[in-house]
């Protein structure tokens, strides 16, 4: 077959035919791939005379207007369309009428300068058009004239008494007060998507079922008080929890019932779809393991439009009851600690962890299919931290798919994080400009990227950040697109500037903090990454030459050396900022003195905020993940020392952040 056609509707699909290593070198993407990757977007290409047809509707389709039209407030709206007349009836309930301007491609709608989503007809034709405000809702516009700084937790590693060994919407709820106390604006926390309520094994906070629902296992419970230990069981207390939830739904009285009803009626389809899938999952994984994934049941439920699914759902009303009000809880849980939060004096309350993918297998893609790429899973390309690539076994959304559905799962994906939260992180921001995507069954390195309508995306953040007064950041780390950190800024999206990775190019020593970039977070580290004190330490490198991730003994002795030269780099470079005066560098054993300047260090950052990981506060050892690993480091399981309201009591963690309520407090 020719690959010439091939390549032709490739790139007029946003799929890229070649790329280029961390090294410059330029790589071609097979056919083999190409085809699979055009396929999973919806334009068939299985051979010459299939490729032709896609290419020829993909290019010379009829002039339509998609369902959604994205656009800037107080600039023209392109359309593809001819000039004619239009109405256009607003949000504030006025109307607009007018002729399209004529340009070259088609015309355009005069300027709005009223954000939201506004209601267009046209020859016929009806859309609706999304105004954006330029920028997202920053820190700036929650706390003008104020430097913010919050904390990062893993909410799973926090304790309270009668949690049942997993940290819980309770426990956040009863660390709020005092971190507010100590000056906290923000708390970022770990993503609570949806699990699989079925399959309590499954724990991995990034490979969720749902990231539109709620993981139910973080509803505050009374729990049967249990040794306290250093790890989170989380099939035991994920059985515990869910058998908690199933007693307080067979006993739950009139007003509750009708509580749930009313939820159910306000969550609408969303909701309703998620319980069907949770019964369901529940249904033939129960009766046979091999039937885990939605694409191995019974044709007629495979697709959530199928009457058979309406069929199930009457025929195991209960069932399903009993999964909208395990979300019912979790809901009220998470808006309980938000509003603790706020209530606090927060001006952000929570910071909400938005995962860039969700199980091919989960409710997600079982209910939104055309909007999500199948047969693909999202990873990396080979490079530095992985010689063969990396694939997260995550499927992501279908860029066609989601301007052909008017980007109804997009919005709300975005909805459903910002609803209980003062702010939302962006998992793998690059996302918004491109991904990785690896077809099944094939390497990591036999991959291609597939680009996303970044302004559109941007544009809907945007108007989103805004109505729910939500700031927004980007974890814009990794292999970057030229201009892309740019187009973040200009978007009012805070990317994140980790202390490890800020180095100059030429000499690879550790930057100035004051020459970070102001719209961005700084941050001393992240949960992939050592804390401060396990770096310190070299613990970090413990673990990865133990589980042979650093390769044979020469890499072994090259890393621990490099580790020796980077301390004595950081601890200049601390000197430099002020971060400590004349004190010599100390041992790698005593690790505090590290932690303390290393915070005061990205506390006088020029960024707009400081993100600080609850480990470096406490100064720990060891990290909440071990990137490359599954069973063999306890990722995503580590509890923290003590209650969650007694974090801050002791003198060294208070002296800690009161670093961050002394440097660089105001802009």
């Amino acid at each position: 077959m020719s690959d010439s056609h091939l390549l032709d509707l490739a790139a007029t699909a946003g799929v890229t035919s070649r790329w280029r290593d961390v090294h410059g070198a330029w790589h071609d993407v097979s056919p083999d791939t190409l085809r699979t990757v055009l396929g999973a977007l919806g334009l068939p290409a299985g051979s010459d005379a299939t490729v032709r047809e896609s290419l020829g509707h993909h290019r010379h389709g009829p002039a339509a207007l998609p369902q959604m039209v994205t656009a800037q407030a107080g600039l023209p709206t392109h359309l593809p369309l001819p000039a004619h007349r239009y109405q256009l009836r607003l949000e504030d309930g006025s109307v607009r009428e007018g002729v399209l301007a004529e340009v070259p491609g088609g015309s355009t709608l005069p300027a709005v300068n009223l954000p939201g989503y506004h209601r267009l007809s046209v020859g016929g034709q009806v859309a609706t058009v999304a105004v954006a405000p330029a920028r997202c809702y920053t820190v700036h516009d929650a706390a003008p004239g104020r430097r913010l700084w919050a904390l990062a937790v893993q909410l799973y590693a926090l304790q309270r008494d009668g949690d049942g060994g997993l940290g819980d919407f309770g426990s956040l709820q009863e660390m709020v007060g005092p971190a507010a106390a100590r000056g906290a604006s923000a708390i970022a926390i770990s993503p609570v998507h949806a699990q699989f309520s079925a399959d309590p094994d499954r724990f991995s906070p990034y490979s969720p079922s749902s990231r539109m629902a709620l993981n139910v296992l973080h509803t505050r419970l009374d729990m049967p008080n249990k040794p306290a230990t250093d790890l989170v069981d989380w099939p035991a207390a994920g059985r515990a929890r869910l058998a908690a939830m199933r007693a307080l739904f067979a006993n739950a009285d009139a007003a509750t019932l009708v509580e749930l009803a009313e939820h159910r009626r306000a969550a609408g389809q969303a909701l309703e779809t998620h319980a069907r899938f949770e019964a369901l999952h529940a249904y033939h994984f129960g009766a046979d393991p091999s039937r885990w994934h939605w694409r191995t049941w019974p044709a007629e439920h495979r697709d959530p439009a199928d009457p058979a699914v309406e069929a199930f759902a009457q025929q195991h009303p209960e069932a399903v009851r009993l999964h909208a009000f395990m979300q019912f809880l979790a809901d009220r849980g998470l808006g309980g600690a938000q509003r603790a939060a706020r209530d606090a004096g927060m001006p952000i309350g929570l910071i909400a962890d938005l995962a860039v993918g969700a199980d091919s297998g989960g409710s997600h893609c079982w209910s939104r299919q055309s909007e999500t790429l199948l047969g693909l899973s999202i990873g990396a390309p080979p490079d530095l931290l992985s010689i063969e690539g990396q694939n997260w076994g995550l499927a992501a959304f279908n860029p066609r798919g989601l301007v052909q559905n008017g980007f109804g799962a997009y919005l709300e994906l975005l909805r459903s994080a910002m609803r209980h939260a003062g702010g939302v992180r962006i998992d793998h921001a690059l996302g918004l400009a491109r991904l990785w995507v690896v077809p099944d069954g094939a390497s990591a390195a036999q991959g291609a990227y597939v680009t996303f309508p970044t302004e559109d995306l941007l544009r809907l953040i945007a108007l989103e950040s805004h109505r729910h007064r939500a700031i927004v950041l980007g974890e814009d780390l990794g292999t970057i697109p030229d201009g892309f950190q740019d187009r973040l800024q200009a978007a009012g999206i805070m990317g994140m500037r980790v202390l490890w990775f800020e180095r100059d190019k030429e000499n690879d020593h550790f930057t100035d903090p004051r020459s970070w970039s102001r719209g961005a977070a700084a941050m001393t580290s992240t949960h992939d990454l050592a804390t401060v004190a396990g770096w310190w330490s070299g613990r970090d490198l413990q673990w990865r030459s133990r589980l042979g991730l650093l390769g044979g003994q020469d890499r072994v002795d090259w890393e621990w050396y490099s580790r020796h030269r980077d301390r004595g780099m950081l601890w200049d470079a601390m000197r430099a900022s002020g971060a400590v005066s004349d004190q010599p560098m100390p041992a790698d054993w005593d690790a505090n003195p590290a932690v303390d300047a290393a915070i005061r260090h990205v506390g006088a950052s020029a960024c707009d905020m400081v993100i600080l990981p609850i480990e470096d506060a406490l100064g720990l050892p060891e990290q909440p993940n071990l990137p490359g690993t599954m069973d063999e480091h306890p990722n995503w399981r580590r509890r923290l020392p003590g209650p969650a309201k007694n974090l801050f009591a002791s003198p060294d963690v208070a002296a800690r952040l009161d670093i961050l309520n002394s440097v660089g407090t105001a802009v």
